[in-house]
């Protein structure tokens, strides 16, 4: 079948819950992705951060091929032999105690919820069913109702109520606010510590580490939604390392399947995890032995490979070269941390859309936010040549 054959298959047979460029990948190889028409792209997405080791890494591809030859799925009714060494090794790198494996982003996140709130009551000892989770403007950590719920886009919730009661929000970045907040039902602050889907928005200096140190002040639990920002992608293992503060629970998914599959987890201190008993929570998925597998295996190459300080080292090259666009009439400003990158853009002039299309023209596959944002987010193997060659068709791109 061609390109429009598929297109149409797809528009047809499938919900159109998505709006993707009019590209149909069929195969891919580190930074690079090829179509069934013969053209090929340089991946500036990287799956949100879930690509952060490329494509068809060949140590992970081993990995999962060696796993897949032995065992892949047993459940947790039953022990495997990968899931206690990929629990060490995740909690190791988090610096954590224990660790709660799940499949997806939006899994952790709910995982990480459940496990707050009964530690409120355990804990905290806060009365029943009035425990509250602070959340901040802006946020994403999912599409679950529970999520939607504490969302402000109004796409995200139109038509999806009743919703969940129990969380406040404040503006992100607004300390002032958080602290307002607070009250002594308040058991958790649950943070993007650089906010991506709504733009790549960096909270003010100080402001974790100030959010740190309230939340011991009023025994309260930092939840850090590490899915997109965690391991290597800001430069730092965790984008709570750039202020020296870690959280009490660290979520994470994305890039800890090594774009093979998806592996996700709950990384925190045992008085919080230890609020689950057997029957309390679960999945049929989470933690089954080709996940851990290549967990361990994505793990191992983000350390040995040094992808974490290639990323910080490559956005600081990356953010210089495309700061001269900023007021050329188009482009309003260049900000990131590490390899997740953005170019807030003037609507007025042009669509982050369009610049989209108009990048994948020229051969950089990119992704639009709010209309008003384009996300910059290589795999963090991307080499010097290649990040040059893709800041110049940026710079050819955003002109007025």
């Amino acid at each position: 079948m061609d390109s429009s054959q598929l297109l149409g298959l797809e528009k047809r047979y499938g919900a159109h819950n998505y709006k993707p460029l009019p590209v149909v990948l069929d195969r891919c190889e580190g930074v690079w992705v090829h179509d069934i028409d013969g053209r090929k792209f340089l991946d500036m997405l990287s799956a949100y951060s879930a690509l952060s080791h490329g494509h068809c890494h060949p140590r992970l591809v081993a990995a999962a091929k060696r796993q897949l030859d032995r065992i892949t799925l047993t459940s947790r009714a039953f022990h495997n032999d990968q899931l206690g060494p990929f629990c060490k090794q995740l909690a190791e790198l988090c610096g954590q105690d224990m660790v709660l494996p799940m499949n997806t982003g939006a899994e952790a996140v709910e995982t990480a919820l459940k496990a707050a709130r009964r530690w409120g009551y355990r804990v905290k000892k806060v009365a029943p069913n009035e425990a509250r989770i602070v959340v901040f403007d802006g946020n994403f950590h999912g599409r679950t109702i529970s999520i939607v719920s504490f969302s402000a886009d109004e796409g995200y919730r139109d038509g999806f109520g009743p919703f969940t009661p129990g969380f406040d929000m404040v503006p992100y970045g607004d300390f002032e606010a958080l602290e307002k907040a607070i009250t002594p039902n308040t058991i958790a602050v649950l943070v993007e510590p650089i906010q991506g889907e709504a733009g790549v928005v960096i909270p003010p200096e100080g402001f974790l580490r100030r959010t740190r140190e309230l939340c011991d002040r009023h025994h309260m639990l930092m939840l850090a939604d590490e899915v997109q920002t965690g391991l290597g992608r800001t430069g730092r293992m965790f984008a709570c390392d750039h202020e020296g503060v870690k959280p009490d629970a660290y979520i994470l998914g994305k890039a800890l399947g090594g774009g093979i599959l998806p592996v996700s987890a709950v990384v925190g201190k045992a008085e919080l995890l230890e609020v689950f008993e057997p029957g309390s929570h679960g999945s049929t998925f989470g933690g089954n032995p080709l996940a851990a597998a290549v967990g361990i295996e994505a793990m191992t190459v983000l350390k040995e490979e040094k992808l974490t300080e290639r990323a910080e080292a490559q956005g600081k090259v990356f953010r210089a070269g495309l700061a001269p666009l900023v007021g050329n009439g188009l482009v309003l400003e260049i900000r990131g941390k590490g390899l997740l990158n953005a170019a807030v853009i003037d609507t007025s002039v042009k669509t982050a859309r369009r610049c989209c299309e108009d990048l994948m023209a020229r051969g950089l596959l990119c992704k639009e936010t709010h209309e008003t944002v384009i996300r910059f987010a290589p795999p963090l193997i991307i080499d010097d040549a290649t990040l040059a060659w893709s800041m110049e068709q940026i710079r050819q791109t955003l002109q007025p």
